[in-house]
């Protein structure tokens, strides 16, 4: 399962957020992901508690949202939601488009507790 490998990387990015920041505790993991991602969500969420064993981050509780497919129309200029296996422009339906969205695995706010009990979010 390559979930365990990318919870293990996400979990060095928040170590070295948690570092920079000089927390004491990671509390909360928000992550964005997309169905082109190449990441199975469900097995995201099985990896992450053995991943997160004995780190910083052992008990914090990690937050996915789901971001959609979108994409640009190279004929009308369009932006369009798309499916991930038909990513034609919604306005023309042309299949020349670019991917704007859908594709991410964003690490986008780590809340962590730090000096006191004052809970910081990055």
């Amino acid at each position: 399962m390559h979930e365990l490998a990318v919870c293990q990387a996400l979990l060095r990015e928040v170590d070295a957020v948690a570092a920079a920041n000089g927390a004491r505790a990671v509390t909360d993991i928000h992550v964005c992901i997309g169905p082109l991602s190449g990441v199975e969500a469900s097995l995201l969420e099985s990896a992450f508690p053995f991943a997160a064993a004995g780190t910083i981050a052992a008990a914090a509780t990690l937050h996915l949202r789901a971001t959609p497919v979108r994409v640009r129309c190279e004929r009308c200029g369009a932006a369009s939601a798309a499916t991930a296996n038909r990513l034609v422009c919604g306005e023309c339906g042309d299949w020349r488009t670019s991917l704007e969205s859908g594709d991410e695995l964003l690490l986008q706010t780590v809340a962590m507790q730090t000096g006191g009990s004052e809970e910081r979010y990055v």
